[in-house]
Formats: C-alpha cells, sequence, structure tokens
C-alpha cells in the first residue's frame, strides 16, 4: 500500500504562513493558503507567502484547496497562488465570501469556490475529508479529518474549546471522539498556546466587560479589533442597542468585512443603530460607538490616524473611552505601545488587555489540548501552527498523556513525512521557504534587495557622477557628490571636498578613460571612499559611482 506523505509548506516554527500539501499516489490536497507579516528587518515588504514551488512542479496532480477558516494567516495568500494553480476551493460561507473578495481585488474569477458546512463529507480524489465545527476567533472555523487508503489524518485548524460561544456552536467534540474511536493515523494540531496552562477564556466574557464599559462611559467609545472576529463585533453592536448608541465602521479592512457578513448573514445590524462617519456630528458623544482598524497599532490603520489627528473625520479627543481589544502579535509590541501612549497624550480613558478583559484569544490552551488528544487517540501526533519552542512543547505534552516518544514528530520546513500503519519517516528535501510581496512584485525581493535596503536605511546614500567625453577620454564635468541619507552637505563641506578629492585621485591614475576602464574605476572609488570615510567619521554609507560620456 502506498503511503500517506504530508508535506508543510509553512506554518511550522512561525506563526502564520500556514500551508500543508497531502499527498497520495497522484492525488494532492492542500489545507489552507496563508500569509504573514513582515519581520522589522524586511525594509519595504508588503507581505510573506509561503514558497509553492512544489505545487506548481506538480500543479496537475492538485485537485483542491481546504480552507479551515479567513484569517489572513490562512488565506492571505489565496490570490497569489491561485494565480498559479487552478484548483477548486472548498471552506465555510464565511471562508468562500472573504476569498472571494481577496480574489476580486486581484482579478481572479476561474476559481471554484465551494462552500460546505461542518459534518459535510467531500470526495476529491483519493480523499475524502469531513469537516469538523470547531471555536476560533472567527466565525465559521472547522477542522479536517482527511481520509485515504493510508489511514486517517485529523487537522485541527486553529481552535480553541469554547463552552459558550456567542453563535452558540460549540467544537463538535462528539464528531471528534467518533473519529478517536474508528483509528486515527496521525493528529496535526494548534500549537499557538501550548505554552500558557488551564483553559482559554470564553468569548462571551468579553461581552460582559463590554457591558460594564458601556454602561460607565460619558463620551464617545472607540473600539479598535481584528475585522474578523464578527462574535465580538456582534457583541458590541448588541451592547450599542442596549444603551442606546450608534455604531461606525472605520478603516478598510472593518468596513469591507462587516458588510460583507451581513450581506451573507453572520452579522445583524438594525439599520437604525448604524451610522456613517460623516454623520457623527449629529449625535452627542455619549449616543457614538466607533469600531476601527489599528489594534497592531499599524501606522496606516484608522485608529493610528485619529490618535495622530491624521484621519480626515475623526480625532480622539479628551473624555473619549479607547478599547484595544486584542493582543499584540509578536514584533508589533512596540508599535502597540506607541500607539497607548498617544491615546493617553490626547486624554483618552485608554482600556486594554492588562487592565480589563477586552480579549481573548482563540487558541486552545493545555487543558483544552489535552482533551483533544485524549479523543482523537492518535497513533502520530505532528504539533503544527507555532514556534519552534511551541511545537517541542506540544510534543511533550504529547509524551506526557501516553504517546510513545518517537511516535510525536517535530518536521521541520523543508521536510516531509511519510506515513503509514507500521512505520513514519522523514524524507526530503522539498523546497520550502518565504515569498516576499512588495507591491505588486512577487518573490522579486530577496536577500540581496533586503541586504541594500537595511544598508540605506542604516547609513545612506552617496552618488558619484563623472562626465568623460567620449572622443577625448578625459573627466569633462564632475566629480559631483550627492548624498542621500548620509550627511547634510551644506553643513559637511570639508567632508565632501575630502571626498570629491579621493575621487579625483583615482581618475587621475587613467590618462584616457575608456569603457572598458569604468569597473575598475568605480570599484576604486567605492574602496577608496569607504576607507576614507570610515577613518573619519566611522561611518559606512553605500556609494553609488555613476560614469556619463558626453
Amino acid at each position: 500500500m502506498e503511503k500517506l506523505r504530508i508535506i508543510p509548506l509553512g506554518g511550522l516554527g512561525e506563526i502564520g504562513k500556514n500551508m500543508t500539501a497531502f499527498e497520495y499516489e497522484d492525488d494532492i490536497v492542500v489545507v489552507d493558503c496563508g500569509s504573514i507579516f513582515p519581520k522589522q528587518d524586511m525594509l519595504g515588504v508588503d507581505l510573506v507567502i509561503p514558497d509553492i514551488t512544489y505545487l506548481v512542479r506538480n500543479r496537475e496532480r492538485v485537485r483542491a484547496f481546504l480552507i479551515t477558516h479567513g484569517h489572513e494567516d490562512h488565506i492571505g495568500a489565496t490570490p497569489y497562488v491561485f494565480k498559479n494553480i487552478s484548483a477548486p476551493v472548498y471552506g465555510t460561507k464565511l471562508t468562500c465570501a472573504l476569498i472571494r473578495g481577496k480574489l476580486a481585488e486581484h482579478h481572479i474569477h476561474n476559481i471554484q469556490l465551494n462552500v460546505i458546512k461542518p459534518r459535510d463529507t467531500v470526495q476529491i480524489g483519493a480523499f475524502s475529508v469531513q469537516f469538523i465545527k470547531v471555536s476560533h476567533s472567527i466565525a465559521g472555523a472547522v477542522a479536517m479529518a482527511i481520509t485515504c487508503p493510508a489511514g486517517t489524518v485529523i487537522m485541527t485548524g486553529d481552535f480553541k474549546i469554547d463552552y459558550t460561544p456567542i453563535d452558540g456552536e460549540v467544537t463538535d467534540l462528539n464528531t471528534l471522539a467518533e473519529w478517536g474511536s474508528r483509528g486515527v493515523l496521525a493528529l496535526l494540531a494548534d500549537s499557538t498556546n501550548v505554552e500558557r496552562p488551564g483553559y482559554t477564556m470564553s468569548e462571551r466574557k468579553i461581552g460582559e466587560t463590554f457591558h460594564g464599559l458601556f454602561k460607565d462611559a460619558k463620551g464617545r467609545i472607540i473600539i479598535a479589533m481584528f475585522a474578523s472576529n464578527l462574535h465580538r463585533i456582534q457583541q458590541v453592536v448588541d451592547n450599542c442597542i442596549e444603551f442606546g448608541r450608534k455604531i461606525c465602521f472605520v478603516g478598510r479592512s472593518m468596513v469591507n468585512v462587516t458588510r460583507l457578513a451581513m450581506e451573507i448573514g453572520e452579522l445583524k445590524i438594525p439599520a437604525e443603530v448604524y451610522a456613517e462617519v460623516g454623520d457623527l456630528d449629529c449625535y452627542n458623544d455619549d449616543e457614538i460607538v466607533v469600531l476601527t482598524t489599528g489594534s497592531q497599532g499599524e501606522p496606516m490603520s484608522g485608529l493610528t490616524r485619529m490618535a495622530n489627528s491624521e484621519h480626515r473625520k475623526l480625532q480622539i479627543r479628551e473624555g473619549d473611552t479607547v478599547i484595544v481589544s486584542a493582543t499584540p502579535i509578536p514584533g508589533n509590541e512596540v508599535m502597540v505601545s506607541r500607539i497607548l501612549d498617544q491615546l493617553y497624550r490626547c486624554g483618552a480613558n485608554v482600556i486594554y488587555n492588562r487592565i480589563a478583559d477586552v480579549h481573548v484569544s482563540g487558541h486552545a490552551c493545555q487543558e483544552e489540548l489535552k482533551l483533544m488528544h485524549t479523543l482523537v487517540k492518535p497513533r502520530y501526533f505532528i504539533p503544527v501552527h507555532g514556534e519552534y519552542r511551541m511545537l517541542h512543547r506540544h510534543a511533550k505534552l504529547a509524551q506526557e498523556l501516553g504517546m510513545p516518544e518517537d511516535h510525536t514528530i517535530i518536521l521541520e520546513m523543508g521536510q516531509a513525512l511519510e506515513l503509514s500503519e507500521d512505520e513514519a519517516n522523514i524524507t526530503g528535501p522539498i523546497p520550502t521557504g518565504s515569498v516576499l510581496v512588495d507591491g505588486l512584485g512577487v518573490g522579486d525581493v530577496g536577500n540581496v534587495v533586503l541586504r541594500d535596503r537595511k544598508h540605506l536605511s542604516q547609513d545612506g546614500l552617496i552618488i558619484v557622477v563623472v562626465g568623460v567625453s567620449k572622443e577625448t577620454g578625459q573627466v569633462t564635468s564632475g566629480p559631483e557628490l550627492i548624498s542621500r541619507g548620509f550627511v547634510y552637505v551644506r553643513e559637511n563641506e570639508e567632508l565632501i571636498s575630502g571626498a570629491r578629492n579621493v575621487v579625483m585621485d583615482v581618475l587621475q591614475r587613467y590618462d584616457r578613460i575608456e569603457q572598458s576602464d569604468w569597473t575598475p574605476i568605480k570599484n576604486g572609488i567605492k574602496d577608496e571612499m569607504h576607507t576614507y570615510l570610515f577613518d573619519l567619521i566611522k561611518r559606512n554609507p553605500m556609494i553609488l559611482p555613476i560614469i556619463m560620456e558626453t
């Protein structure tokens, strides 16, 4: 019998960029298609997506994309991937609606989106896939039971076990237990919160906190959160109804997602409660609630622009109650701290997670993970969706529950796992990594470009322009030195004059400058100017020599 191959293309050793391929004989199904925020040293990069070289090479065998839920770390790469690989997509109503919006933005119209419901089963080539309801911080999240002749794999996606969810649809523990009783070959489970003991707090607790804050607030209430957390938005709307306030949405993603959610019935907002941002002046401050983006301190978000008085129609002012209903994503802590400080400077009453329960995670803590393992009873366990320390801790947790150490497998990017009832073998290498998206360019920014951007950001640039006669080979103009981000020329004339002399010294070594001499001349200018500037002021700018024929 053929073995099942599990090929992680993202989501291992990192939070985000989730993508895993399952391969059996000639069939491949792919679970999730996510992106990740660029790291701080990825200057100018907008988005990071998985390297799909393996899928492109095998595109004729890719039968479907199966999407667990609609967060960016699970659907953010869809427009870029689907330009190269066209295969049917399966997801719940909200998930498909969010993907459809992304594809429309990128003018992609040839993708078949199939809306499924929890407990639906679909047959895709050699695979049979059942979708299983789980709780998360977005509506429509599902786990999957992926079955092929080699066995069944349970992929949890992002989940927590919330016994009092806002939509009343709890995690389907019965179906998970049924699969456990039949026999599960492998479990791939979310590791994001494995370091946290106990249970994740219920989303309903946030509604109780909001109720108290609404009751006490005297002026405007401004709430920053992720646009995709529709259950939390619904709780805000319910409090607006109870306390007689109007709700207004600010920020492109907040407006787009809430409009879409209302169209498909996932969000219910009475017309009399809704207000446009341009109409807020018609209401008293104690009648207004603004729901906006910016919980991560993003520079162009609604909350940041309001705090910095850069928004056309709204500014944070004294007396406002500002609720930041999120915790910083790793790497965003500095930006979040900066926006919190600015909100205080504006005189607002600022509420965030260290002060009150205004955010709960959408991921399972240790006791919930233990319950998942106990119900599913897998033969093998592969921790996913987490940085390496989280994967390692999750493997240890499985071993504490009785899983043999050689049946807990921590995969690295670039490895594939071949599974059967009798054995598990790690193979590879598989081409994996990160593709950087910058504007409309996909993959055209690499290590060399990032290195140059970092160099420019730290030390600046000096452009050296020299004009040379085509007929005589003599210098006709320059050298002219242009400084950008290095020094202010007018205040450093002596330094610039000395650098110009260094360039002249290099040029004077040649009786006649031919095109064949340009490369050694440019290298000489760079080397000697680097030495001169570093010896003088201990700086190392990028030096760009330009020789022009006149």
